[in-house]
């Protein structure tokens, strides 16, 4: 059976169908082992302060009209950040899993993640080529922060089904050693 989660399978727990756990025991040693997961994990707040800071400076200047240069910088930074942590995400899901995307416990959330890459291209193609007026721009750089703010909130799901796992997968070991049928 395939470990392929869907975005809403992760949200539901059912304690008559148990779902198939992130990681196997080989994948869970290799993803405590690798430095990449420290890195992802530093990487993955800054990103997300830099997009908050990003986002105040983007809708200001669409309330107001005042810091086109600087909403446009902290776009280029946050797109910066994106693919920073895109390609460490995919040396740890090599490390990991042992392929660089689409690995079958991250699929869905590797899937949006080249939306949220594209939109974020495409704005930096934008800006170099002229292509869209500022407010344009500004208001593709907000499709692109939706979709970083969802495929965001898949990774954190995700993150917290691999805790509820692990938690029960402790539990039933607890349970097997004092002789409980788990």
């Amino acid at each position: 059976m395939s470990r392929n989660h869907t975005f809403f399978d992760l949200a539901q727990s059912s304690d008559s169908e148990p779902r198939h756990p992130l990681y196997t025991p080989e994948e869970r040693v290799r993803r405590d082992k690798s430095v990449w997961t420290l890195i992802q994990g530093i990487l993955a707040p800054i990103q997300f302060f830099v997009f908050l800071v990003s986002l105040a400076l983007v809708l200001r200047y669409l309330i107001t009209g005042n810091g086109l240069d600087v909403a446009n910088m902290s776009v280029v930074v946050k797109t910066f950040t994106l693919y920073t942590i895109m390609v460490t995400g995919c040396i740890w899901e090599k490390a990991v899993f042992g392929c660089y995307l689409f690995a079958p416990a991250f699929y869905w959330e590797d899937v949006f993640s080249m939306l949220v890459l594209a939109l974020h291209t495409a704005y930096i193609y934008a800006l170099y080529t002229g292509a869209l007026t500022p407010q344009q721009l500004m208001y593709l750089v907000l499709a692109a922060y939706a979709t970083y703010i969802i495929n965001a909130t898949q990774f954190v799901l995700k993150l917290r089904a691999a805790r509820l796992d692990f938690a029960a997968q402790v539990e039933r070991a607890r349970l097997r050693n004092q002789g409980v049928a788990a």
